[in-house]
């Protein structure tokens, strides 16, 4: 098992700054691709970034690409999203989640992964 807590979610105006963090408990943290998904009211959840274990590769949507930032920190458990220009859009429940890392991973897809968080809430007001 591999838990998850997200934190650093809140209200920002557009153009500003957020840094999400996910702590992961339970299981080697280090043997997991970390996800970010976010989901917006009556929509369905999407991939926004993700970060291999192995070799640190990471991925982005096109929508925030040039903006977000994901890093881990294997020591500490954690991983970041550091999310600047932010834009009204971008306001959702945000999402970290865990997945066993592989060749091959789908790190889009929600079905590969095996553990989420409780998500945190970003508003962005235009």
């Amino acid at each position: 098992q591999v838990q998850l807590v997200e934190s650093g979610g809140g209200l920002v105006q557009a153009g500003g700054s957020l840094r999400l963090s996910c702590a992961a408990s339970g299981r080697t943290f280090s043997s997991y691709a970390m996800g970010w998904f976010r989901q917006a009211p009556g929509k369905e959840r999407e991939f926004v970034a993700a970060i291999r274990w192995r070799g640190g590769s990471t991925y982005y949507a096109d929508s925030v690409k040039g903006r977000f930032t994901t890093s881990r920190d294997n020591a500490e458990n954690t991983v970041y999203l550091q999310m600047n220009s932010l834009k009204p859009e971008d306001t959702a429940v945000y999402y970290c989640a865990a997945a066993l890392d592989f060749e091959g991973l789908g790190y889009g897809q929600i079905y590969e992964y095996d553990y989420w968080g409780q998500g945190t809430q970003v508003t962005v007001s235009s």
